[in-house]
């Protein structure tokens, strides 16, 4: 048996891959459990990596180190492939109000971190790490972790990973109780807020879609064309049928001419509907051409690497295909179909007109989920080395003594996020699917934390024991406050939909849990968007807070 033994306790390959396998398997698991609804996921990992490594199942540095960084590496680089494609948008004008939120969120909660550090004397990294896992920012630690070994001479600290163990369970836990907090304290009338949220009054106005039927009133856009009628209202919208008085319905595009007592059913962002409809004429029922046999609507799935780039424009779909796009779906957010926009493989494209229409815009689109499960490996591998040689340049910020680096968190987070908004513009496919994105993710999450649980299992206890426990009220003092300070600023300042609030709250931690705590309270889309604003910048932002912690103060 003793070849069993030296399995568990040794030391080689095999006794590393089987210690990271059990150490992810019993760590995923745990995650699986719930108290009061509530859940760790696969944070639960790190715990079971201090675990083992107390009891003496630990892995060789090297090889540890390696996993760790690598793991953090395909985490980092699925995140920014993600959000690529929505992190410039969110500098939007809708989508700065809910930015400034959420920056205001992370300097408060540096800041918070920065005055605990003062007052109790807790060393710098160790209220880095705190600061971690009081926001569950997974990539935060890492790139701590990397900037204290760069500034160190590949040293580890223990306490950045032990600090962040400790802060984690509160920082969920107490995220969603200020998010209840919140409610109450600002006298939310759940049906009133449900309702704004369904408009997209605030600023989703300038994020989201809207559908509406107007009837033509206005003499002055008598017989003018619907493209002159967009440079007339310098608004983006499209408009999908029109029904002529007497006449059934039927598709319009930017040559039909308007005359008073059509009816026109158009999508535009909420901001611009009013001002749409006070210069066409009024609101009406959209039913009867909502009732329309003939006429069919239908998302198809962007699937034909050659699209990928393309503007609406150039594709003159109208005119080749008989259908109208009306909107397209990126990221689970609605965009107006400008003729501009540039499509991207794996949009959902809205179409409308006749079935024998819409099933040949189906075979110019792709709409094949057979294609896009093939993975696009190179630009995935591509983008991870440049991210490294990016996260390996040093430079210097003034009032800095050490060279700043990227390091291997921020290098393949910036490299990703520029690939997935800018590849198309150069026919470079950076689509990967949601599952395929999302196994890449889960993989190297899993790896970098149970590295660092087992390397920081050894110091746990003792560190604990030492008064290490406070580390958990510390914690929870950076969870709560800032959430609190900013959601009665966007509230009250900005007069933030609760809804939307609550979304961009949980972005700006970022907090699963939370988002899913918020998305349970409404059916409308509101917390998604705000989520899905403000992640991009609030994670690049943490992660680079993270590490000017350490350069300049550790």
């Amino acid at each position: 048996m003793e070849w069993l033994y030296s399995l568990f306790f040794g030391s080689g390959i095999a006794h590393a891959v089987l210690i990271f396998a059990l150490v992810i398997t019993v760590g995923i698991l745990l995650g699986k459990v719930k108290i009061g609804g509530v859940s760790l996921g696969i944070t639960w990992i790190l715990f079971v990596g201090i675990l083992f490594s107390h009891f003496g199942m630990t892995v060789d540095g090297e090889v540890r180190h390696f996993v760790q960084e690598f793991g953090l590496i395909l985490f980092v680089f699925s995140i920014g492939l993600q959000v690529g494609p929505g992190f410039f948008a969110s500098f939007k004008h809708g989508g700065m109000t809910l930015v400034g939120c959420a920056v205001a969120i992370v300097l408060l909660g540096v800041v918070t971190a920065y005055v605990l550090h003062a007052a109790t004397g807790t060393p710098i990294p160790t209220m880095v790490g705190i600061l971690s896992g009081a926001v569950t920012n997974t990539p935060g630690l890492g790139a701590a972790q990397q900037a204290f070994s760069d500034l160190h001479a590949g040293a580890d600290a223990p306490d950045i990973a032990t600090g962040y163990a400790l802060a984690y369970p509160l920082g969920v836990i107490g995220a969603i109780l200020t998010l209840l907090a919140l409610r109450y304290l600002l006298r939310i009338d759940v049906r009133q807020e449900e309702e704004a949220a369904g408009l997209g009054t605030d600023v989703l106005k300038d994020l989201t879609t809207r559908r509406i039927s107007v009837e033509i009133c206005n003499p002055a856009v008598e017989g003018k064309s619907i493209s002159g009628i967009r440079r007339l209202a310098l608004r983006d919208f499209v408009v999908s049928r029109i029904c002529r008085p007497g006449e059934a319905p039927e598709l319009a595009d930017a040559a039909t001419t308007l005359r008073c007592g059509d009816r026109i059913l158009l999508v535009a962002a909420p901001k611009d509907a009013e001002a749409l409809v006070a210069l066409l004429g009024r609101e009406v029922d959209a039913g009867p051409m909502m009732q329309d046999r003939k006429m069919i609507s239908r998302r198809i799935l962007i699937t034909k690497s050659e699209l990928n780039g393309k503007t609406l424009a150039e594709l003159r779909i109208r005119s080749t295909s008989g259908v109208t796009i009306t909107r397209i779906n990126r990221s689970g957010i609605d965009l107006v179909a400008a003729g501009n926009l540039q499509l991207q493989l794996g949009d959902r494209v809205t179409v409308v007109g006749p079935e024998l229409s819409v099933a040949h815009a189906e075979r110019l689109f792709g709409n094949s989920l057979k294609r896009l499960n093939h993975p696009n490996l190179i630009p995935i591998f591509i983008g991870i080395a440049l991210g490294v040689v990016l996260g390996s340049i040093s430079f210097w910020i003034p009032g800095v003594p050490q060279p700043v680096k990227l390091g291997l968190a921020g290098g393949p987070l910036i490299v990703a996020i520029l690939i997935g908004r800018y590849g198309p513009h150069y026919r470079l496919i950076t689509y990967t699917t949601m599952s395929a994105n999302l196994m890449l993710r889960e993989v190297g999450i899993s790896l970098f934390l149970a590295g660092v649980g087992l390397g920081a299992g050894e110091e746990f206890v003792p560190t604990l024991a030492a008064g290490g426990y406070v580390w958990i009220a510390y914690g929870a003092v950076i969870t709560i406050v800032p959430l609190l300070l900013a959601g009665l600023f966007g509230r009250f300042y900005y007069k933030l939909n609760y809804y939307t609030l609550i979304g961009v709250l949980s972005g700006a931690s970022p907090n699963p849990p939370a988002l899913a705590y918020s998305t349970e309270q409404t059916t409308s889309d509101a917390p998604s968007v705000g989520y899905a604003t403000v992640y991009p910048l609030s994670m690049f932002l943490r992660v680079l807070a993270a590490q000017l912690l350490i350069l300049i103060f550790g």
